[in-house]
This record gives C-alpha cells, structure tokens and sequence, in this order.
C-alpha cells in the first residue's frame, strides 16, 4: 500500500512539469511586487495553513541563503485573531477581515485549498481584490470557487488532498528558489554599488 501511495505522490508531483511556466510567471510576479514594496500575504486551512505559514516563513527568515527579510505573513498566524474574528464574525470571515485591514494595492494574497471551495479563501480572494492585490492560488481539483478569483493559479487536478498538498509544497520550494535566487543577488548588487 506504501508504495501505490508513494508512485501516486511521485505522479501528482510529475504533472507539475506541465504548469513550469505559470510556476515561473507567478514567481516573477512576486519578485515584483516585493522588489516595489508590496507584501505576500498567505492563507490556507489545515495542512494548507502550515504551508502558507511555511512559504511566509522562508520569505521572512530564509530559504537557502542568508539574505534580507522579505515581506510576508500568513493571515492566520494569530491565535487570538483568529479566534476572535471566527467568534465574533464567523469562520468564512477569519482571512477576508485582517485582508481588509492590512493589504493594499501592490500586496499579493497567496491561498492555498486542496479543493477550492473553502468559503473563508474564497472571501479573502474576494476582499484581495476589492484592494486590487494580486490573487494567486494553488488549489486542488477543478479550482472549485476560488479560481475565477485568483489573477494567476496552479490546480493539481487530483481529489485526494494529501497529494494536493504533496505538490503544492514542491511549489512552495520553486516559488523559493526563484526568490531567493533574485534576493541574493540584489543584496549582492547593492552591497558592490
């Protein structure tokens, strides 16, 4: 059984050869909006929060390479926050409000669903836009709601959410790549200028 799991992770992952080019498009389009001054925020429910938590993380601190901190936090990295705004405004509401309170344009909402449907990533698309962020998503299955929502999206068209998210982390680590790859080399830039 362990290795049927294991070549169907592997498989889930090898389809990611056929997004290469959305992967690089969307990594250039964060390099930009945080070479301008703008701020990745992530959002994502589950083992989708921890991989938002996770991209936000190596951005802040680092990925390879010791480097500058670079923008970014993961909308539910707040307990009380969170808790607070589930109590008072309902669980659909815990990404949309801190997203009407902190992004602006220039900012970028990275979400994360295994399906697409989660109507809490679906609000904070919706609220991202109404503040002219850029929307991206790496979603599972057909996209399910947040993809008309999303500028730019990578759907790993499988229903089990374990290899969603299996694919969705070697994007994680792409994204990084490229970044910290433009990161250090400015940093580097500057330092000789």
């Amino acid at each position: 059984m362990l290795s049927r799991r294991l070549d169907a992770s592997l498989q889930t992952i090898a389809s990611l050869t056929e997004h290469l080019e959305v992967i690089s498009h969307i990594a250039e389009t964060l390099i930009e909006r945080l070479n301008s001054g703008g701020t990745i925020w992530t959002a994502g429910n589950g083992g989708s929060a921890a991989q938002a938590l996770h991209f936000s993380e190596e951005l802040m601190g680092r990925y390879r390479e010791d480097r500058r901190p670079l923008a970014s936090v993961m909308l539910a990295g707040d307990p009380a926050l969170l808790t607070c705004t589930a109590n008072d405004f309902g669980f659909d509401e815990i990404f949309a409000r801190p997203v009407r309170a902190l992004a602006s344009e220039g900012d970028v909402l990275l979400v994360l669903s295994t399906s697409g449907h989660s109507a809490n990533i679906v609000k904070a698309l919706a609220a991202a836009r109404e503040h002219d962020c850029v929307t991206i998503g790496l979603l599972g299955g057909d996209g399910g709601d947040c993809l008309p929502l999303c500028d730019h999206a990578i759907v790993v068209q499988e229903s089990d959410s374990a290899f969603v998210q299996d694919a969705h982390q070697v994007v994680i680590h792409l994204l990084c790549e490229a970044i910290d790859q433009w990161a250090v080399s400015t940093d580097r830039h500057k330092a000789t200028s």
